[in-house]
Parts: structure tokens; sequence; C-alpha cells
């Protein structure tokens, strides 16, 4: 053991930091980035925005993002106020945030893992303990695990996914109900990817009325394509909200964010028809492997989950090697995909069409994959 590592906190020798592998390669559909950039006309509306804070550079920005608040309250509707939301830098901050505030030494956060990889992560870095419930065999939470879960573990948070990564799948309104009514403690509902859903409804925005301790975690990231401007945000009670200056950063969100974000919230609409556009690629890519034989669940995320294969680490390189860079995520037998423009996706479907045809051996015999298919698509029919 090294000088510096025998003086790192016990919890984290030997650990290895977060990291997608980022390699220069044609088509990059691995991180969940928006494949489309910020149009011409939003940019230079962004652009405006941030232009009328240069000069201003020599103070501090407005601490507590009033503006940006309001900005992104009424973007969310539900009768929502500037009170009831909270921004930061990027959602990863905003959970870090939260567990910051209700988590910690000696306490506890529930999650349901497969799922986002941050939680634990975050988790241990702010010295709370993580438990894992896992979920039902296909992936999916019913309200009676999530209930039994909570009862079993009685955590200070539960974090739930909705719609969830890897997996694509949104969560029934049910599902969050019961994890409310079951916890004693604050109950963080990750919807970044919402308004990727087919049904924009399922929100659980919709619940957050009279429910203090029921959080919703957005990001810009994805939807509005700006992950290089880092800006996440939350919806919930207005108290919820003040406990969290307590632990953020004094002037954590710099004007140049706030200004940009306002910019691009002020072009939201614009950029949903992106939005519908990359629905269309990640319908396109479950569409065409489950013509292949594979069996991809139907997602409400700008991803897809695709299975049948014998050896997930061999097709990600394989499919690599045609110039594709999609994601493995630890699943066996499973890669997850983000949807590309048309270009990327039908490079993307090039690309599985050489590697099934050259290394057969890598996937499930096609009687299995098509009897796969064919059992995901009664199921959702």
């Amino acid at each position: 053991m090294s000088e510096i590592e025998h003086l790192l906190r016990e919890d984290l020798r030997g650990q290895t930091a977060y990291g997608a592998p980022q390699l220069d390669v044609p088509v990059q559909l691995n991180t969940n980035e928006n494949a489309y950039p910020i149009p011409e006309d939003v940019a230079a509306v962004v652009a405006e925005f941030i232009g009328r804070e240069l000069r201003g550079l020599n103070r501090y920005p407005d601490r507590d993002a009033l503006a940006l608040r309001g900005d992104l309250a009424a973007y969310l509707g539900h009768g929502l106020t500037a009170d009831n939301v909270w921004a930061a830098n990027g959602s990863n901050e905003i959970l870090q945030q939260l567990l910051q505030a209700f988590g910690g030494p000696g306490r506890a956060v529930l999650g349901f893992m497969p799922s986002y990889s941050m939680h634990p992560l975050l988790a241990r870095g702010t010295g709370t303990a993580f438990v894992d419930a896992g979920r039902e065999a296909d992936y999916t939470l019913t309200p009676g695990h999530v209930r039994w879960a909570i009862e079993a573990h009685d955590p200070d948070l539960v974090f739930l996914v909705s719609p969830n990564n890897p997996t694509g799948t949104a969560l029934d309104a049910a599902v969050v109900e019961a994890a409310y009514e079951a916890a004693r403690g604050i109950v963080v509902i990750d919807e970044a990817y919402a308004e990727f859903a087919r049904d924009r409804a399922s929100t659980a925005l919709g619940l957050l009325e009279g429910r203090k301790r029921l959080v919703v975690t957005r990001t810009m990231s994805k939807a509005f394509a700006f992950a290089g401007a880092r800006v996440g945000y939350l919806a919930a009670d207005p108290e919820l909200v003040e406990k969290l200056l307590l632990v953020r950063l004094p002037y954590h969100l710099s004007s140049i964010t706030q200004a940009a974000a306002r910019g691009a919230l002020a072009c939201a609409t614009r950029l949903q028809s992106e939005v519908d556009e990359l629905k269309h690629q990640r319908d396109r890519i479950v569409k065409n492997l489950r013509a292949k034989g594979l069996p991809v669940a139907d997602s409400d995320a700008n991803f897809v989950l695709v299975g049948g294969l014998r050896d997930a680490a061999a097709v990600w390189r394989a499919v690599l090697d045609e110039g594709v860079l999609i994601r493995d995520v630890g699943l066996p037998g499973r890669l997850r995909i983000t949807a590309g423009n048309e270009e990327e996706t039908a490079s993307l479907l090039a690309a599985f069409d050489t590697v099934l045809e050259r290394r057969p051996e890598l996937f499930d015999s096609a009687s299995e994959q098509r009897s796969a298919s064919e059992q995901q698509q009664e199921q959702n029919q």
C-alpha cells in the first residue's frame, strides 16, 4: 500500500473512479448523450443570454439561482414555483446534496439494482450505506417488492429511477405511491430521461402535492442536449428545498451556467422536436433488433437494452471493430445502446448484421432468439 493510499479513507481504498470508455470512433452510442448538437437558432439565443452576463463576471452569481429556478418551474408545470425547485451542476450534484443533507454516516439509502451506477458511488462518497434490494427476474419493480424492501431495511432515503437506466423501463405510479407510504424518509424519483417516455404523463411530478418527503430529480443533459453545460435540478416541497441550502457550496452554479440554461429553457419547444426524432430512432432500433431475433425490451428512455448475447463483452468488441461504440453495463448477456441520429442508427444496425453473420456463436441460437423476441412482443400487446 502506497503512502497516499494508506492516508485515504478506508472505504475508498482499492476503488476505481467512475467512467465510461471514451474512444475516438465514428459512431458513439454509449453514454446516452443527445445525438443532435444545439441547433443554430437555439445556440444564438443561448449566446444572447450568456452575453448579458459577461461584463458582470467580476461579481458572484445569484447564489440561489432564483431566475433559473423560476424558469425550470414554468417548464415543469404542475403548479410548481421557484420555491419548489433547486438546481445544481448536473443531477449528480443534486443527488449528492440530497445524500449530504439526509444521508451520511450511520444512515442508509435503498436502491434497486441494476439501476443508475452512480447511486452507490454517490452514497459511498457521502458516507451513506447503500443497500441493494434487487429487482424481479425481468428487471421490473412491483409495489409489493418495493414495500417489502423498505419495511425490511428501514432506509433514510429511497432511490427509484424512471425510466430506469440501463433497462429503459418506466415505473407505474403505484410503485411510487407504495414506496412513499412505506418509507419514513426521503423518496427520490430519478427522472433523468422523463422527456423520452412514451407516456409523458407518467412522471411523478403529479404526485408531489401533499407529499413533503417526495423528490423528483431531472437533468438538462439529455432532452436539452446540454450535457456539456452540467445542469440538473429537482422539484420538491419548499421546506425540503430550503434544507439543501445547508449543504450547497457558496455560489455553486456559475452565472454562465445559469444564463445558458435559461436560454435553452426559452427554446424548450424547439428542442422537443429533436427528442421526438430520438424516440423514433430508439423505436427503430427496437424493431430492427427484434427482427434479427434479439430480445429487446420496450424503452421509455433514449437507449435500449438488448439481450440474447452469449458473450456480451465479445459482441461489444465486435461491434466496436465495426466503428460503433455501445455500452457494456455488466449485465450477463446484455448491452445498452444509445439512440443516435438516423445515420448513426443505420451504422449500428449494419454493425449488428455484420457481427451476426460473421460471429453467430456469440449469440443465442436463432430459434432461442426468435422465441424470446416473440414472447416479449406478446407481453407488450
